[in-house]
């Protein structure tokens, strides 16, 4: 039994691609910020070429994990530490959610006690390249913890909430918290 994959899934080579929507439009590089905004002290409005040319990227390796049932092994994702996000923009006490909003009208939420993990990012690059937009470019936020359709695609804004609001599978009756070791697909 293999201990890195997690009930009822199995392993693939690369990931699969999943969109709802393929006909959106992502600005021009120069006009793609990153958003961070809600319950903080210090919202935050970062311009993409700035985070990609820094030289100060964080880099994980991670197992990543479908609600379908398959996965892939060490996928490696560069970007904004979410720990770091979060010493910067100073959330409330009381935040309890994050809401993840993508150019093509994906949302995901899941419970912020997640996105504190040392494993989690805002990804901005993936194997050692910028990320394809098949993968989520121009952000991705990475929760290698839960299962990937949390790892949004497309994202533009993180918002940080003391309540929980739904996200677009959440809506469709997936599961809230969506843990892949509890087989946590549907609410």
């Amino acid at each position: 039994m293999d201990k890195r994959l997690p009930p009822g899934q199995q392993w693939i080579d690369e990931p699969l691609i999943y969109d709802i929507n393929k006909n959106f439009s992502i600005p021009e590089e120069k006009d793609i910020h990153l958003y961070i905004v809600g319950e903080v002290k210090n919202p935050l409005k970062i311009p993409y070429l700035e985070i990609i040319s820094s030289g100060n990227l964080s880099k994980i390796k991670a197992d990543f994990h479908c609600v379908t049932g398959w996965s892939v092994k060490d996928i490696e994702w560069e970007g904004i530490l979410a720990k770091r996000i979060i010493e910067v923009v100073k959330p409330s006490e009381d935040v309890k959610w994050v809401f993840v909003k993508c150019y093509d009208g994906y949302s995901a939420s899941f419970p912020y006690e997640f996105f504190k993990k040392d494993d989690s990012l805002i990804a901005v690059k993936m194997n050692g390249k910028i990320l394809p937009k098949e993968h989520g470019y121009p952000f991705r936020v990475v929760v290698p913890s839960l299962y990937a359709w949390k790892s949004a695609k497309y994202v533009h804004t993180v918002e940080f909430l003391k309540d929980e609001k739904k996200g677009f599978w959440e809506l469709r009756g997936y599961h809230a918290v969506g843990d892949p070791w509890k087989e946590e697909r549907y609410g």
